[in-house]
C-alpha cells in the first residue's frame, strides 16, 4: 500500500504522520522505530522501519530512474535542484523545529542555521560543472576525459547533523545524474523522512528516496550489487565494516568517520581574545561534531589563566531544552551516546584528574545533558585525550614546545581535523603544515564551503567530500581518444 504525494502546505509545525519515500510514492511499513526528544527522554513520534523487500524497492525504483536522469542535460538537472531547494525553503521553519525536536541542538543557534546552509548547498553545488577535459590534441589526434555518473548512490547518514550531513551527499551525487537511497539514523530519522517527501513533491519519481529503519538496512545496502557506491558518514568502527562490505561488489566508497581534533595555541597567541571561538569549537553541538575541538593544547606560560577565562565563559552559558530561546547547549542525542560519555566521566573522576568545571551529571533530571566539563593537563595517555569523547567535555593540555605538541597531537589513528592560533600568521600555518590531518584552520575554526574539500587522513576517513575533488567521487572518469 502507498499513498501519492499530495501538494504540500508550508508550516511551522510538523508531527507526521511519517512515511518511507520509494520510487515517488508515501509508503508505510509494518514495523516502526520509536524516536525519542533527547531534551526529555520521552517518545516523540514513531518512525517507520522498513522491511529489506521495501529496501530493495528503493534501489529497484532508483536504478530504473537512473535512466531517465542520467540522460538529461545538467541545466535541467539544475532545474530540479533548484525547484527542490525553493521547496525545502517553504518548509525551512517546520524543518529547523523538527530536527531541534529529535536531535536536540538549539534552534537559533544551530538548527536553523543547519537547515539554512543546507539549501544554500544544494542551490550552490546545482550550479557547479564538471565540463570535459582536453587531454591532449594534435593535428591527428584528441583525447577527451568525461566525469560519467556512477549509477545508484546509497547515503548513510549520522544522528548529529541529519540535515546537512544528508543534503551534504544529495546535491553533488544528483547533479552528477546519479540517484540516491538514503538510510538516516535510527535516532534521528524524522528531518530525512521529511525532506524524502518534500522532494517527491518535485523530484522525477526513484531520483531520491529515503528508508528509515534499523541496523540490519545498512549493511544489505553496502552489500547490495545494485548501489554503485556508499557515501556513509559515520564512526570509525562502522566504517571499517561498510568497507569491508562494499568490497564484494568493488563499489566506490567515500567515509567521513571519527576524528580527535586538536587545536593548538601558540605560545604568542592572543588567547583571550579567542576563548570564544575555542568554547564553540569544542562544545558546539553539544561537542558532537567530527570536526570539534576534543584536545585543547595551550603553552604553559598562560595555561592556568587561560582555563579560568575559559571556565568562566562556559558558566555563562545555559544548557537546556533547544526550543528555549534561552538555551545556548543542548543535550547529548541519544542514550547510547548518553551511557558511553558517562563512562567517560567515571574514568575521569576514578583517576583523579583535576576538574575545572562540571564532571557530575543530574541523575534527577529528564534527558540525556551532559554538563560542560572542563579537564585540566589531563595525562595524554588518558582516555579523554586518546579517545574521541563527542561530547562537550574539553581537556585542556598545557605544552612547553612547539615541536613536542606537534608530536602528540601527530600521535594519533585519526587525523581529521585541526587548527593553530597565534599572533604570528606564518609561524601558525608552518605548525599548520606539518600536522597530519585532512583539514587545518588558522585563526579561525570551521569555515567551509562547496568547494572547499573535505576529508580525512589516517583512520578518518577515505576518500574526500566537497570541492571538484568530492564531486568528482559521484562520478567516472572516461576517457575518449579520437584519431581525426
Amino acid at each position: 500500500m502507498s499513498t501519492s504525494n499530495p501538494a504540500l502546505t508550508p508550516t511551522t509545525m510538523f508531527d507526521g504522520p511519517y512515511y518511507l519515500s520509494i520510487g515517488g510514492q508515501l509508503v508505510p511499513s509494518a514495523d516502526s522505530v520509536e524516536v525519542l526528544n533527547p531534551a526529555t527522554g520521552a517518545p516523540l513520534a514513531q518512525a517507520p522501519a522498513a522491511s529489506l523487500a521495501q529496501l530493495d524497492e528503493a534501489i529497484g525504483a532508483a536504478r530504473t530512474a537512473f535512466a531517465s536522469w542520467s540522460a538529461l542535460g545538467v541545466d535541467q538537472r539544475q532545474r530540479y535542484l533548484e525547484a527542490y531547494a525553493d521547496a525545502l525553503d517553504s518548509h525551512r521553519d517546520e524543518l529547523a523545529r523538527l530536527l531541534v525536536l529529535e536531535q536536540g541542538k538549539p534552534l537559533k543557534s544551530m538548527a536553523e542555521p543547519e537547515v539554512d546552509q543546507a539549501i544554500s548547498w544544494i542551490r550552490q553545488i546545482a550550479a557547479r560543472r564538471m565540463p570535459v577535459e582536453i587531454v591532449e590534441e594534435t593535428d591527428s589526434h584528441l583525447v577527451e576525459l568525461h566525469h560519467t555518473p556512477l549509477g545508484v548512490i546509497g547515503a548513510i547518514t549520522p544522528w548529529n547533523f541529519p540535515v546537512l550531513l544528508a543534503l551534504w551527499k544529495v546535491a553533488p551525487a544528483l547533479i552528477a545524474g546519479n540517484t540516491m537511497v538514503i538510510k538516516p539514523s535510527p535516532f534521528t530519522p524524522l528531518t530525512s523522512l521529511r525532506f524524502g517527501q518534500i522532494a517527491q513533491s518535485v523530484l522525477p519519481p526513484g531520483v531520491l528516496s529515503v528508508v528509515s529503519g534499523g541496523d540490519p538496512l545498512g549493511p544489505h545496502m553496502t552489500a547490495h550489487p545494485d548501489i554503485a557506491k556508499i557515501s556513509f558518514t559515520g564512526s570509525t568502527a562502522t566504517g571499517k565494516h561498510v568497507l569491508r562490505s562494499a568490497a564484494g561488489t568493488i563499489k566506490r566508497v567515500t567515509l567521513e568517520l571519527g576524528g580527535n581534533d586538536a587545536a593548538i595555541v601558540m605560545p604568542d597567541a592572543d588567547w583571550a581574545s579567542i576563548i570564544p571561538q575555542l568554547f564553540w569549537g569544542a562544545v558546539g553541538n553539544s561537542g558532537q561534531w567530527c570536526v570539534g575541538i576534543k584536545r585543547l593544547y595551550v603553552h604553559r606560560s598562560f595555561h592556568p589563566q587561560f582555563v579560568a577565562a575559559f571556565v568562566a565563559y562556559a558558566r555563562r552559558q545555559k544548557m537546556g531544552d533547544g526550543l528555549d530561546p534561552e538555551t545556548t547547549i543542548g543535550p547529548v542525542q541519544n542514550r547510547m551516546q548518553f551511557e558511553k560519555v558517562k563512562t567517560i566521566l567515571d574514568d575521569i573522576r576514578t583517576r583523579g584528574y583535576k576538574v575545572a568545571l562540571g564532571g557530575e551529571v543530574d541523575p534527577q533530571r529528564p534527558g540525556y545533558f551532559i554538563p560542560v566539563t572542563v579537564v585540566d593537563n589531563p595525562p595524554e595517555d588518558s582516555i579523554i585525550v586518546r579517545e574521541e569523547q563527542f561530547a562537550p567535555i574539553v581537556p585542556i593540555i598545557a605544552y612547553d614546545e612547539v615541536d613536542d605538541v606537534v608530536a602528540r597531537v601527530n600521535d594519533s589513528p585519526f587525523g581529521l581535523g585541526g587548527s593553530v592560533w597565534g599572533r604570528d600568521t606564518q609561524a601558525a600555518v608552518a605548525v599548520a603544515r606539518r600536522l597530519e590531518t585532512g583539514m587545518v584552520w588558522v585563526n579561525e575554526i570551521h569555515t567551509q564551503g562547496v568547494d572547499i574539500p573535505f576529508g580525512g587522513h589516517k583512520q578518518s576517513g577515505l576518500g574526500t567530500e566537497h570541492g571538484d575533488e568530492g564531486r568528482r567521487l559521484f562520478t567516472n572518469p572516461k576517457t575518449i581518444l579520437i584519431h581525426k
